[in-house]
């Protein structure tokens, strides 16, 4: 009897040391793979979906290491993304400890809301409905990671958090001689500052035009609030500005009515929001596109029309 105990204890360890094998050794998987595992899926259909993914090559023993290491009841539903040859027991581990993949969702700096709607719904990875009100500028450009499945409406709200903190910071190290009355005038000006320059260095000059502007009681003539008054933000113009477009009865047309526009033209971005608040010390009153993406800046009408001539020329050719 002794013997035939003997033999059996050595069949038992040697059957836990092949499961161990199994478990630690590299799998199967060639390719970097990603797996969701549904909320309320069992144990035998999870190691059914992965095997048949070619991530494990047991899955009976995925289910038996499992229950013996006290995982089964442990194991998460979410997105998971796996290495080429990941073992049995790392996958194991990974979904247990809810270890999910986060993706990334970037709104650019400029959008306006209508742009930002169609980003986030066009995203297969988030869900549910979007609530937005139609005023611009309440949601901070950023890149926002999140696991699958997550609600749009959450993104929104991060980002919309993470944009009062921003304001609320570039307003409390403002130069006190702007003459801006309040936060929203703040987000106004930056939203016009981020619409006119894409290059970061350009902006604290872009600003201090506009800002000299408002301090002479000139007319911010500035393009994009003619641009958001004929689209209203919904869409792109399609097409260059014409003369009879400056002439549009609507607050937002900086070439009509004197002063900031009532509410941001787009959602700017913290470079944008911090150069509204501390802008360059200068004299310019005018700038005009170098055709290389950049600006010429100038302090007088007659510099600004040469560097306008510039402009047509560089274009012309």
């Amino acid at each position: 009897m002794k013997k035939f105990l003997g033999i059996g204890a050595v069949f038992a360890i040697l059957a836990v040391l092949q499961i161990y094998i199994w478990c630690v050794q590299a799998g199967p998987l060639t390719q970097t793979a990603f797996v969701r595992v549904e909320k309320g899926t069992s144990l035998n259909l999870m190691a059914q979906g992965l095997s048949e993914q070619g991530i494990i090559s047991h899955p009976f023993i995925f289910k038996v290491a499992a229950r013996f290491m006290g995982l089964a009841q442990k194991l998460r539903a979410g997105e998971y993304k796996f290495e080429p040859k990941v073992s049995l027991w790392k996958v194991m581990q990974k979904i247990a400890k809810g270890d999910v993949f986060y993706r990334k969702v970037t709104i650019a700096e400029g959008l306006t809301n209508a742009e930002i709607i169609r980003l986030l719904n066009g995203n297969p990875y988030l869900q549910g409905e979007i609530v937005l009100d139609e005023n611009q500028g309440t949601i901070l450009p950023e890149t926002y990671t999140f696991p699958y499945g997550t609600e749009r409406q959450k993104i929104l709200l991060e980002a919309q958090e993470d944009m009062q903190k921003t304001l609320d910071a570039a307003w409390n190290n403002r130069d006190l001689t702007l003459p801006i009355k309040t936060k929203k005038e703040l987000l106004v000006l930056a939203s016009i500052i981020e619409k006119e320059t894409g290059v970061p260095e350009e902006r604290p000059l872009v600003a201090s035009v506009f800002v000299n502007r408002l301090k002479k009681g000139m007319k911010l003539q500035t393009d994009p609030t003619v641009i958001f008054a004929l689209t209203e933000g919904k869409s792109d113009l399609g097409r260059s500005l014409k003369r009879k477009d400056l002439q549009i009865d609507s607050p937002y047309n900086t070439y009509k009515y004197y002063g900031l526009p009532p509410e941001p033209i787009c959602n700017p971005g913290k470079d944008a929001i911090f150069a509204a608040a501390q802008p360059a010390k200068t004299d310019y009153l005018f700038f005009v596109a170098t055709g290389d993406g950049g600006h010429n800046f100038s302090k007088s009408l007659s510099e600004h029309n040469k560097n306008v001539k510039n402009w047509v020329k560089k274009i012309s050719k």
